[in-house]
């Protein structure tokens, strides 16, 4: 569906939409234009249903109480198609609440999500996540056997479905949902108290006349707007889209503009897998080497402040190289004996067994190197001397192949973590490191077991 194609503000869709839009800015403060713009579009959206491939999830999230999260819920059972609320429900009601008829699907609104999702639920609600990430696409039904008709038994789980609660949603819906950060009124923003027996019916009556636009345009199904995301955001926001294209006016620049802009806010407020933090630190790590050993590895992990490898042991002590082999796995990044320039052979990682997973995982461009600061300035000063020496003394600096070994008083390693033959040139004999007397890997605390956490 082209948005040219389509009227200007004068049309009725658009000015059924400017008019809902006025409504919600009656009774709640949005945190942006671009979250008034969804909301409106999601509402709409509700009431067509039978026309979409995705039901796009509503996320409505805040750090805190008293922030209007529940009020917006207010407002989307008002205007939604078919409103379905709860505060909890098992996932034999969801589905018999689906029925069988896309048309008739009702909107599931969960208030209080965060009692179901949040910490204290201790994943007790996957079913619950899983039929919502379910019902997300059209087809994606739910099998249960029917033991007195002896038969199985294909339930539906397509429906249109919104949340509200405190913190983040699980990801896996927040991925396939337009998600409102709410935030509580400054001292000089004010709204009409909501009243449900008095503000619910004109509300309603928006409602119906949104349903009658919307399910009066067939066409919508085959509708394919230009979308300026792309992936699982575009299926998100294909219908949203398709409806702002449909009212004409500014709707179609200002659909694409929310979208555009709460995706950007989606993926700044997204916390990374700790492996893609991983692969990004180690790109940083590189600099410009093509080669470094795993005690290098991190060791220059240790040295970011802002990063959790200096306390990730099981003991709060820096990661291991099991640990970090461990990490890398899932990419099929494993270490290798590598021989640096020195003549040392020790076990390592190549710049090229990243390449492949820097491009598909870590889409943002690599900071610039910070200036060169001695490291023993970097450590605070309740780190144990032991953990200093073994990071910054002891362990070295090794080199790629085709570079120049640089000299920094400390002797390379070997494969297994013991300090470098006779034909190293090293003016003083160096003090043996510990190894770790199972994995011979380098141990980077030693509690006097000898031995990694993971391997005793």
């Amino acid at each position: 569906m082209n948005p040219e194609s389509h009227a200007t503000a004068e049309s009725p869709g658009a000015d059924l939409l400017n008019r809902v839009r006025a409504a919600l800015g009656r009774y709640v403060i949005l945190p942006s234009d671009a979250a008034a713009d969804a909301f409106v579009l999601w509402v709409a959206a509700t009431h067509g249903l039978k026309f979409w491939t995705h039901a796009t999830r509503l996320v409505i999230r805040a750090p805190e109480k008293r922030c209007g999260k529940s009020r917006l819920l207010d407002i989307a059972e008002a205007l939604s198609w078919k409103p379905l609320v709860t505060v909890n429900a098992s996932p034999s009601a969801i589905y018999r609440s689906i029925g069988d008829v896309d048309e008739e699907a009702p909107t599931i609104l969960i208030d209080e999500a965060d009692t179901i999702f949040g910490p204290y639920a201790q994943g007790a609600n996957e079913d619950l996540r899983g039929l919502l990430n379910a019902g997300y696409g059209r087809g994606r039904s739910a099998l249960r056997y029917d033991a007195a008709a002896h038969q199985v038994e294909e339930i539906p789980t397509f429906a249109m479905a919104g949340m509200a609660g405190i913190g983040t949603m699980p990801d896996t819906i927040e991925d396939r949902g337009v998600v409102v950060r709410m935030r509580r009124r400054a001292p000089g923003e004010k709204v009409s108290p909501y009243r449900a027996k008095r503000d619910g019916p004109p509300l309603r009556r928006l409602a119906v006349e949104l349903n009658r636009w919307v399910r009066s345009h067939p066409e919508l199904e085959h509708a394919e707007p230009v979308m300026p995301v792309e992936d699982r955001a575009a299926d998100t926001w294909e219908s949203l889209i398709a409806i702002a294209d449909l009212a004409g006016g500014d709707w179609p620049d200002r659909a694409r503009a929310a979208c555009l802009a709460l995706n950007a806010e989606k993926e700044a407020n997204t916390d990374q897998p700790i492996q893609v933090r991983l692969l990004i630190d180690i790109r940083a790590a590189f600099q410009a080497d093509d080669a470094l050993a795993t005690a290098t590895v991190i060791m220059r992990l240790a040295d970011d402040e802002d990063g959790p490898w200096a306390a990730y042991g099981n003991r709060g002590d820096c990661i291991t190289p099991m640990q970090l082999g461990k990490l890398l796995r899932e990419y099929d990044i494993r270490p290798k004996t590598i021989r640096f320039a020195n003549g040392v052979q020790a076990k390592g990682y190549a710049r090229e067994m990243f390449t492949d997973a820097w491009s598909r995982y870590c889409s943002e461009t690599p900071a610039d190197p910070e200036p060169t600061i001695e490291a023993a300035t970097l450590w605070p000063p309740t780190w144990p001397e032991r953990a200093r020496a073994e990071l910054h003394g002891s362990l070295g600096r090794l080199e790629p192949s085709h570079g120049t070994a640089r000299d920094n008083g400390a002797p390379p390693l070997t494969s297994d973590g013991t300090t470098g033959t006779a034909g190293t040139a090293h003016s003083e004999t160096p003090t043996p490191l510990p190894v770790c007397i199972r994995c011979r890997q380098l141990l980077t605390w030693d509690d006097g077991s000898h031995t990694h956490p993971n391997c005793a």
